[in-house]
Formats: C-alpha cells, structure tokens, sequence
C-alpha cells in the first residue's frame, strides 16, 4: 500500500527550474534514501510533496488537510535548532499534539510512545534536561524522537544524520530501518553514500533536473551513475558484514 504518490512533480523557484516531471511512489515496508549532490532539489521535492512550497504535478500528501497530513507523515526539516527551554521530554511530547484534543492531558497510552521514541534515540538520561541546553547533535536526536512520537505511517526527514557522531549517525539509521521492518516507511536526504548503502532498502538519485536512478541501493549506487551525478570514483563491495561503500575521488 502506498504512503505517498508523487506524479509528475515539478517546482521552479525564483525563476529557476530546480525538479521536473518527477514521480514515484512510496510503499509500507520501505526505507527510501534521498540522494543527489548540493543543490539538486532534495530539500524542494520533500517539501513540494509536503504542499509545502508550490509546485504544478501532484503528491498524495499536498492534497491533504492540515488534520489529515499530520497523522500521516512526520515531518523533520534541516533547520533544527531549538530555541525555547523547555524539558526534552515535552519537547518530544510534541510530537503527540495532532492525535490530541485542544487542552487534553497527554493519556497513557501517548505517554508511552513519547517513552519509547526516547529511548529509540538514546535519551532517557536527557528527558529532564532543557532541550535548548543539549548539544547540536543532541538536539537533532531530540527532534527526531519528537516526529518517532508522532507515530505515522509515513517519516520524512532532511539530512537527519548531519551533525551527529558516527555511532549515532549509525543508530539513527537503524531506528528508521526499524520502522520500515514494522511496516511503516521513511524517506531521508542524506549525503553519506555508505550510510546510504548499508540501511536504505532503496535509493533515489536526484540529478539533472530529474530522478537519474530509483532501485536497490546495489542498482543506484553503481560507478558510472556515481560518476554522472557526483563526478566522483567510488569503491562498492559486499562483505559478510554487509554492503560496503567508499567514495574514492574527484574525476
């Protein structure tokens, strides 16, 4: 089943063609990797599919009302810094607020999925810490346990794993694996290509204006589309531990 539905999409922005005729769909089940180098349109095609700017085509998600939307896709932007002081865990209680009456107290049942999306990213000795005091790191973490806790079927984040060290960029990686193993999906930029290889059950490469590649991460992350889209050399093995990947360098 389909948890968003992209047609024909397309996005100018200050005058400039930036995405056209993109289309693709998203099923339950799915760890999709937005890839494409710096100014490929990955910010805008997220945010196009959101209605979040304009754009002429169709997304599934634009179509929906504010109410509807947010009980089908948590949304994390690149911008997270937090600038208000309050504790972790009512920040990441947040993430609750569409699946609540006007002025209702957080019931059990919602308090255990704020539980659980801290503990998925390794917050529990942060909850009652103002979010505003974390670290940068700390803070992308926070702000990713606030959309776990929106519980939707669909999760979209932009460059999620930016700023985090590499045990947590790895554990963040595994947290939306999990979720599409549960049967929900996401949808995540990134830039790290070995990241990329290694958890995403599919990757799509954005370049040119368009998608250049949409498949397995094995059928995107070859040596001539890497060399189109980057202009890099890379090195791609299988190993027991798992899909290795490795840019080289500059062609």
């Amino acid at each position: 089943m389909s948890v968003l539905s992209v047609r024909n999409l397309s996005v100018t922005l200050r005058d400039r063609p930036v995405l056209r005729d993109v289309s693709f769909e998203i099923g339950k089940g799915e760890f999709v990797g937005l890839l494409g180098p710096n100014g490929a349109g990955k910010t805008s095609l997220m945010r196009a599919a959101l209605g979040l700017i304009p754009a002429t085509g169709s997304s599934s998600l634009a179509t929906m009302n504010a109410s509807e939307r947010a009980h089908t896709v948590a949304w994390m932007p690149q911008s997270r810094e937090i600038a208000w002081p309050i504790p972790v865990e009512r920040l990441v209680a947040l993430g609750r607020l569409p699946h609540l009456p006007q002025g209702r107290r957080l019931p059990a049942a919602d308090q255990a999925l704020v539980d659980q999306a801290i503990s998925r990213m390794g917050l529990d000795s942060f909850r009652k810490r103002a979010a505003s005091r974390l670290s940068g790191g700390e803070q992308a973490r926070a702000l990713i346990a606030r959309a776990l806790a929106q519980d939707t079927p669909l999760l979209m984040a932009d460059e999620p794993s930016a700023g985090l060290d590499p045990s947590h960029q790895i554990s963040t990686m595994e947290v939306f694996a999990s979720l599409a193993a549960e049967g929900r999906a996401a949808l995540v930029s990134l830039h790290d290509l070995g990241l990329a290889a290694r958890h995403c059950t599919r990757l799509i490469l954005l370049a040119e204006g368009g998608i250049m590649a949409d498949g397995r991460p094995a059928e995107v992350l070859t040596p001539d589309l890497m060399a189109r889209a980057f202009g890099i050399s890379v090195w791609h093995e299988t190993t027991a531990q798992g899909p290795i990947f490795q840019p080289l360098e500059v062609l």
